[in-house]
């Protein structure tokens, strides 16, 4: 058994934005143009700017909280000190779902694009992959898990070498497509022919949420960072502001470059006949090569992205396992500083989510929205160590946090509740009987009940808004029976959002309770 070390801060400035950028450059920008523009015509450029906004709110949130407390697993952490541990639970549980499931997503997406080249790799009636195909998907987790496991350096320099190559061809994509660009395809059967509904189902399930959650491994990794303070709101705020104009462009490049004879029949479908889109594009438009250079890309692309988030995981499982005190995971390798029975965890779990056989696009709605739900308490941990932390350094301070606060909150939630009753309902069903099931479990001891009644006090908040929104999910216009109209059912989800975020920015542990500081240098 490796002795217990502690992490080491060699992440520089470039390696941290090279991780952002790289682990939001993964498989999104590869397969969402041609679902965006399915659900939201043209206005699917509304989409993604939406999105922007929305993870760069979030983004700023977690500026405050990774430079105040640069901690491993922060994204889980964070929960703990404003709220305590049911709440860190919760939250820690399901930001692992989301993290463990990324690194399988990625290796799917290498697959489904590689099959262009190895049709055997996939099954041509569903689209799942052959047992070639899981098997070279293996193959991805196996070399991941490699690159992870002896140095977090070694990681960055492979990371930092991938990244490279990753932008270049979503640079030459855009340069080359915007040449074929027809502007009359903007205004072809309206700029947006699925109205405001189309708009904000492109944000959860077309995949652009998906596409833009890269800020988190910035926050996991926070602990091996040099100068945190600096390092990590720099590296955030490039992250979000380079990656939204990028995909803006990639998907006006799109829209405009389909021949006009392909939108006869309308935006609905064009997802089907572009699943690969800009490999199919550049196919359509007779470039070959770039459409050779994509496939190439799509392949090395995802494989970073994934590769970055078999890092992050351990860091998640980490912290979360602190909070709920199983020591066996929180053993950190004294010569490597690599979380190493967290990283056989992490690897084990991204090859489950690649079982029975899923597809990118199975996946994709689970994941952006349970990423999303671990984001929403960000805002609302800065608030509540804000009134019981007064006096703790925030080198980096976001201002106006009465208006940024709850509109990040609200704005977290309207992404969650357009994931669809489908996805909501067990997703969040599972949280509310985890809440549960930590109740029950702690009932019995008589000495802890005190404890766990402060616990329930300050955590009570996330079940109700729980079970608020997917009442109205179930009521609502998104995958439920249509009870509460549109646009109603989406006030009254941010209404919800704007009472549960005051309540619970009001109800997180008081200053005698807090425990920020560390005892193992991470």
């Amino acid at each position: 058994m490796a002795s217990q070390g502690k992490f080491r801060k060699t992440l520089s400035l470039t390696d941290l934005t090279f991780i952002g950028l790289g682990s939001i450059f993964g498989s999104g920008w590869l397969f969402a143009a041609s679902h965006v523009a399915g659900m939201a015509g043209p206005a699917g450029i509304l989409s993604w700017v939406f999105g922007g906004f929305a993870v760069f709110l979030l983004g700023l949130v977690y500026c405050e909280l990774g430079a105040a407390l640069p901690r491993a697993g922060g994204v889980v952490r964070y929960p703990e000190y404003s709220h305590g541990p049911l709440l860190g639970s919760l939250m820690g549980l399901i930001t692992l779902i989301a993290f463990s499931s990324l690194i399988a997503i990625e290796a799917v997406a290498a697959r489904q694009y590689a099959a262009a080249w190895f049709p055997g790799l996939t099954q041509a009636d569903s689209g799942d992959p052959s047992l070639l195909g899981w098997l070279v998907q293996f193959g991805l987790l196996v070399l991941f898990f490699l690159l992870n496991y002896f140095s977090v350096k070694s990681f960055a320099i492979s990371n930092n070498i991938v990244s490279v190559f990753k932008f270049m061809v979503p640079i030459l994509v855009i340069v080359l497509l915007l040449s074929h660009f027809n502007s009359d395809n903007m205004q072809l059967h309206g700029f947006a022919p699925n109205g405001a509904a189309g708009i904000q189902a492109a944000i959860s399930t077309g995949g652009i949420i998906f596409a833009y959650l890269g800020l988190t491994p910035i926050v996991s990794v926070a602990s091996e960072v040099r100068d945190p303070q600096r390092t990590i709101p720099i590296a955030l705020i490039l992250s979000i502001l380079l990656s939204t104009a990028i995909y803006v462009l990639l998907q006006l490049s799109f829209l405009g470059g389909i021949p006009a004879e392909h939108l006869a029949g309308g935006w609905n479908g064009i997802d089907k006949l572009y699943p690969l889109p800009y490999r199919d594009i550049a196919l359509v438009l007779g470039l070959g090569w770039l459409a050779t250079l994509v496939v190439a890309d799509a392949v090395v692309s995802p494989s970073g992205t994934g590769n970055i988030y078999m890092s992050a995981t351990p860091r998640v499982i980490y912290g979360w396992a602190r909070n709920i005190g199983v020591k066996s995971l929180t053993k950190v390798d004294a010569k490597s500083g690599i979380p190493r029975p967290a990283l056989w965890l992490s690897f084990a779990l991204s090859v489950f989510w690649t079982l029975p056989f899923p597809s990118w696009e199975k996946l994709i709605g689970v994941v952006s929205a349970a990423l999303m739900l671990s984001y929403a308490a960000a805002p609302v941990t800065v608030a509540s160590l804000r009134r019981s932390a007064p006096h703790l350094a925030r080198p980096f301070r976001v201002r106006v946090l009465a208006l940024l606060g709850p509109l990040s909150f609200i704005v977290a939630a309207l992404i969650v509740y357009w994931s669809r009753w489908q996805t909501l309902s067990w997703l969040l069903g599972l949280q509310v009987v985890m809440f549960a099931a930590y109740v029950l479990y702690k009932l019995p001891s008589k000495e802890g009940r005190a404890r766990l009644l402060r616990q329930v006090q300050c955590s009570l908040w996330l079940i109700v808004f729980y079970v608020l929104v997917m009442a109205v999910s179930y009521l609502g216009t998104f995958g439920g029976t249509g009870a509460i109209a549109h646009p109603w059912d989406t006030l009254a989800v941010a209404a919800i959002a704007f009472v549960v975020y005051e309540w619970a920015a009001r109800s997180g542990l008081r200053a005698e309770e807090l425990a920020l500081e560390e005892d193992d240098g991470a």
